[in-house]
């Protein structure tokens, strides 16, 4: 390769990796500033106006959830205040079809605004394009097992298996997964039962909030081996077939 091809080879690569780490800064800002307390103490203020709105709450609700996992917002006030302000079962069913809808959305801006990239750099890393390939072929799977999982970051898995191959119809089946964490959190809210009082369910000793959590945190603790074994299985066999 002549040294001018050679150069610019170079500079390509380094304002990708500055982009990618300017990228990666703003994302961990985005994700510290909204677990402020000042963002806790306004959603704990909507919260409190969606009470108010009679048979709108739920509506508002379901909005105010869409745009916060769009934004990047942690979903733990709100899930809890969907406990305390519609109880157990209509507050699972809120919370779930608002943390489906958002994560529908956060997946179609990944998807339709980032995948085109995605498909032009594994153009010329066919590893990477056999990797994709094999994922998407078990992305039902890998959904739900990441869904089940609490250590996968909820609104960055969203827009991440945007960019993936990943069908819309195996996303939203394995979002499914979504489930026992939901009903965990909005029973917890529940039993605190006045939004105002969200602050302190970190603190709560009630015996079936903690036997709630054990079971929750069992549960994400087997899915996480699960899915590393098997994606790291899936990885391999790709590699092998694209060399």
């Amino acid at each position: 390769m002549p040294k001018e091809g050679i150069q610019d080879y170079a500079k390509v690569k380094f304002k990708r990796i500055v982009l990618f780490f300017l990228i990666a800064i703003l994302l961990a800002l985005l994700i510290v500033a909204t677990r402020s307390a000042y963002v806790q103490d306004v959603l704990r203020t909507l919260l409190m106006r969606i009470e108010e709105l009679g048979w709108w709450g739920p509506v508002a609700f379901v909005a105010t959830y869409n745009l916060a996992t769009v934004l990047f917002v942690p979903g733990s006030v709100l899930t809890l205040g969907g406990g305390a302000i519609f109880g157990l079962w209509w507050g699972s069913v809120y919370v779930f079809a608002a943390s489906l809808l958002g994560a529908v959305f956060a997946f179609a801006i990944g998807r339709y605004l980032c995948r085109d990239r995605v498909v032009k750099y594994m153009e010329s890393h066919p590893k990477f394009k056999a990797l994709d390939r094999a994922v998407s072929q078990q992305g039902l799977k890998i959904v739900f097992l990441t869904r089940l999982c609490p250590l996968f970051p909820f609104n960055l898995l969203n827009y991440a298996l945007g960019i993936t191959q990943v069908s819309l119809k195996d996303y939203v089946l394995g979002s499914l997964g979504m489930i026992p964490g939901t009903i965990m959190y909005v029973y917890s809210g529940s039993l605190v039962g006045e939004v105002a009082a969200i602050g302190a369910i970190c603190q709560s000793t009630s015996p079936h909030t903690e036997a709630a959590k054990w079971s929750i945190n069992i549960l994400g603790f087997i899915a996480t081996v699960t899915v590393t074994v098997f994606v790291t299985r899936i990885a391999s066999k790709a590699l092998e077939e694209s060399i």
